[in-house]
């Protein structure tokens, strides 16, 4: 059974209204079943993710794309990355440890790096950015809070339904883990919205009991 916020590879984005001036768009591309997810407002949009499929991705931004945040440096989530940037001249975000190598894997220029307590605007509205290590060096997630109504985590990688992302041990699992606890768990509350970089989406709250059995099990 499909779960919250459910798009199907390949098949029509779902729209959210998020506040009065802020919608978020997710759209599925690749093969990996990578989620796009754009934020606009009136005036300015930004991205999570050029995927996979510029000319999908194009379709749904548009030429006034303003921003693009790559959540990390694997390649599944930035294949679009060049595409969209030259057809709209975006400003291009990552996390500072990934920047050497999202900008030579994508053959990207003048990335900018952010970690946490950066903030990244779309129109009037900020993504906090959370910098989560483990998943790779330098994973990040932006969390948007508006006046009414939960925060909505755009985790990447980071998190899931079901538990954080995939490391290449123990130390990464338990950097990652530790980072979530902090940084996430321990910050935001049960109704917290999370829009992972594949899949479907979840709550904190959903995701809060198992804590111990993630930390347990080591993955």
């Amino acid at each position: 059974m499909p779960g919250p916020h459910h798009v199907e590879p390949g098949g029509e984005p779902l729209v959210l209204p998020l506040a009065p001036t802020l919608t978020l768009t997710k759209v599925s591309v690749g093969p990996m079943d990578n989620n796009a997810y754009l934020l606009r407002t009136p005036d300015a949009a930004l991205l999570v993710d050029a995927a996979a499929e510029p000319e999908r991705l194009l379709a749904v931004t548009g030429a006034d794309l303003a921003t693009v945040v790559t959540t990390h440096r694997h390649g599944d989530h930035w294949q679009a990355l060049a595409a969209v940037a030259g057809a709209t001249g975006a400003a291009l975000v990552c996390g500072r440890p990934d920047v050497d190598a999202i900008a030579t894997g994508a053959w990207v220029e003048g990335l900018v790096g952010v970690w946490d307590g950066d903030v990244v605007a779309v129109g009037s509205h900020r993504l906090e950015v959370i910098g989560l290590v483990g998943h790779t060096p330098g994973s990040v997630a932006l969390a948007w809070t508006g006046e009414d109504g939960p925060t909505h985590l755009f985790t990447g990688d980071g998190l899931f339904p079901g538990g954080p992302g995939k490391t290449a041990g123990p130390p990464e699992f338990a950097s990652l883990l530790d980072d979530l606890e902090a940084k996430v768990f321990a910050r935001f509350g049960d109704d917290t919205v999370v829009h992972p970089g594949h899949g479907d989406g979840t709550t904190l709250g959903a995701e809060r009991p198992h804590l111990a059995e993630w930390r347990a099990r080591g993955w």
